[in-house]
């Protein structure tokens, strides 16, 4: 039997591989795990439809019928119940994704396909799909991957585009949404993250404004520094007016990217920051402390090591105009920081920018300083540049005994960064300013996501000494092989354009291809798409339920969680559903103890354990790192405090918080009823939700 007819009718190679890992996980869910057992019992199967349609080509349903006869036959019913319960399950995804209108090839979960469909997937002029998951792996791959006869005429594109659609088809590896979005487009514009300047002038704001439009309706996201306008009622020479200050030119910036998104396959974000010692730093804190203003803005204070020693002291700090650099007056530090820390617990902004810790590690130092960093504050940029990110699903290279698949990572980093690389000269860059910055420092930032469910694969509970150290000791294995990756690129295409009195030059390289390399981002829907846990955040609930389509809700379940459950004996749909009230596994006295250790969610960890996670990633992150500290609704104003003091003094380059029901609107909420059954309240997860803030501003 060398073929089999697939459901869509298509013939393909038969493997007797998928017949025995099918087998192997209907015994692992009744208690068996022998794989000797599950070949055994896959030859017998292979043989009895070899024989059964001898010269003829069978189906997928008639492999899977006498799957079903040889487990009956040979006593396995236990075995044989549990594969019957899955083909059901499988035949009632297939379903409702034929509900959904989406050709599913990949064998994607719901969600997966429903982001897919809503955000990422080619649709013709009647605005009907025209394009499979496959086919959106295999036109980015493509696209990718011919760029390599820039540089070598008789590159191997074919073999290039296997590797690089291989990767996003495995969920090992996705790249940032504008890249799966436009990449093998008429628009081609690939990037996510940007930084404009916004100059104190009305020319220079509304060319900030004009550029930001272009970025945003492209798929980009903005972040500017407010720092260099002049304060509120501050004299405009030109005019014999005042100034109105940074935050009302925010509402602007704001109201233009409120009328972007509304066109657009991809809501527009932006990141507004603010130096401490700018005179209107006060208005700025509490620029979002009411609710439907700067909507599409997350705000973070830039803080200064002086003003963190003076928060400590107790002491006076100044501000200072921009205009003249003089100072205006001088403040306490402590009640600026209270200030910070109170609207932060209210509302879960501002965040904090560490603004000379960033600048210590500026890869291009003679090129000018960081001010302001991409939406969600893992790529601090220069004026006008940009960086494309990708991430890696860690929960794809970790085996069935708990061990990191080192070899195969390896090889994931290195064509991340071929991948990445080749994405700057795919691009299609909106602005010219931003092409040359980008092509002067070919800024990448190769990342993670899948951490949490790796940890849970490894046994190990996310809120733990050695949770941190396996963090760091897999971000220290990625940065170290990516540089290499980068510098074998250098050998064969060149060095960055700025390396020569780089940080690079300056410590010794002889070459390096990409200024930075590393990044932790958020992942949002890219990560839902890879149906693994977003970033490095830990789980946000174990079992919950999960807008889909048109205000459809259906029950999601951890799958590692899922097949330990089946694998001890203590599954049931009513106890899935009893986890789905809570998220939370911590207080159901069924579940094993040592199961609740491994299962805990981002509400289950004391706050310091997310900190000490992002500065162990940050250790070894040329960029920066993207990560929430969930607080709980009842956490107080010294937890905020603590967790903004203890950031700084781990050398994290940023720190944001959010405390659960701060804000109305969240896209997790508890307290949705399921199939409207108002007697039962659940967990709500919006489609997009992967994990960190709750709050759509945070999905970029």
């Amino acid at each position: 039997m060398a073929q089999i007819r697939k459901r869509d009718g298509s013939i393909v190679e038969f493997n007797p591989e998928k017949i025995t890992n099918a087998i192997q996980k209907a015994l692992q869910a009744t208690g068996e795990s022998k794989r000797g057992l599950a070949e055994k019992l896959s030859g017998e199967v292979v043989a009895i439809v070899g024989k059964k349609f001898a010269g003829k080509i069978p189906s997928v349903e008639d492999v899977q019928d006498a799957v079903e006869g040889v487990l009956i036959k040979k006593n396995y019913s236990k075995t044989a119940k549990a594969y019957i319960l899955y083909r059901q399950k499988r035949a009632e995804l297939r379903k409702t994704k034929e509900l959904i209108g989406v050709k599913d090839e990949l064998k994607l979960s719901v969600n997966a396909i429903t982001v897919l469909k809503k955000r990422y997937l080619l649709r013709n002029e009647n605005l009907e799909i025209v394009e499979t998951p496959a086919q959106l792996f295999r036109r980015v791959a493509k696209a990718i991957a011919k760029i390599d006869l820039v540089y070598d005429n008789e590159a191997d594109v074919e073999k290039i585009e296997e590797k690089f659609y291989q990767m996003m088809a495995n969920l090992e590896f996705m790249p940032n949404t504008p890249t799966l979005m436009n990449a093998g487009l008429g628009i081609g514009q690939l990037f996510a993250c940007f930084v404009l300047p916004v100059e104190d002038s009305l020319k220079g704001i509304f060319e900030s404004v004009k550029n930001a439009a272009l970025i945003q309706q492209s798929g980009g996201g903005t972040g500017f520094s407010f720092a260099r306008l002049r304060p509120r009622g501050d004299v405009v020479k030109s005019t014999y007016g005042v100034a109105s200050g940074p935050v009302s030119f925010m509402k602007i910036f704001d109201s233009v990217t409120n009328e972007i998104k509304q066109g657009s396959r991809r809501r527009g974000a932006n990141m507004g920051i603010l130096r401490v010692d700018h005179p209107d730093i006060i208005e700025f804190i509490n620029a979002k402390g009411k609710e439907g203003v700067l909507n599409n803005f997350n705000i973070s204070v830039a803080v200064t090591d002086e003003f963190m020693k003076a928060t400590e002291k107790g002491g006076d700090y100044s501000l200072i105009n921009p205009r003249n650099g003089k100072e205006v007056t001088k403040i306490n530090a402590k009640s600026i920081f209270d200030l910070i820390v109170t609207m932060a617990w209210s509302s879960g902004d501002p965040g904090l920018i560490f603004i000379d810790e960033i600048n210590r590690h500026n890869p291009t130092p003679k090129l000018g300083e960081f001010e302001a960093t991409n939406p969600c504050g893992e790529v601090p940029l220069l004026p006008y540049e940009a960086c494309v990110l990708a991430s890696i699903n860690l929960s794809k290279f970790v085996d069935e005994k708990g061990n990191v698949i080192w070899d195969r990572l390896k090889e994931l980093v290195w064509e991340g960064v071929h991948f990445l690389d080749n994405v700057i000269d795919a691009n299609k860059y909106p602005i010219p300013e931003t092409e040359r910055m980008v092509k002067g420092n070919r800024k990448i930032g190769l990342g993670v996501m899948g951490f949490a469910d790796a940890l849970v694969k490894m046994r190990i509970p996310y809120d733990s000494e050695r949770a941190v150290a396996v963090g760091e000791r897999l971000m220290k294995f990625i940065s170290e092989e990516g540089r290499k990756a980068s510098i074998e690129l250098a050998k064969k295409r060149g060095s960055f354009p700025n390396f020569k009195g780089s940080i690079w030059d300056n410590e010794g390289f002889k070459e390096m291809r990409n200024a930075t390399v590393t990044t932790v981002a958020p992942t949002g829907t890219i990560s839902i798409i890879a149906n693994c846990s977003g970033g490095i955040e830990p789980l946000f609930a174990v079992s919950f339920v999960r807008e889909v389509m048109e205000g459809a809700k259906l029950l999601e379940v951890n799958l590692l969680f899922e097949k330990i459950a089946r694998e001890r004996k203590f599954y049931s749909e009513e106890l899935m559903n009893e986890i789905s009230k809570v998220g939370s596994v911590q207080n159901i006295d069924v579940i094993p103890k040592d199961v609740k250790r491994i299962f805990v969610t981002a509400l289950d960890i004391e706050p310091e354990w997310h900190v000490k996670m992002q500065a162990a990633f940050q250790e070894h992150v040329d960029n920066a790192v993207a990560k929430t500290v969930n607080l709980p609704e009842k956490a107080g104003l010294e937890d905020v405090k603590r967790i903004y003091l203890l950031a700084y003094k781990l050398k994290c380059k940023g720190i944001t918080i959010y405390r659960y029901g701060s804000k109305g609107e969240q896209v997790l909420k508890v307290g949705e009823p399921l199939q409207d059954k108002k007697e039962e309240e659940h967990v709500v997860a919006n489609s997009e939700y992967s994990g960190g803030c709750p709050t759509g501003e945070c999905l970029f």
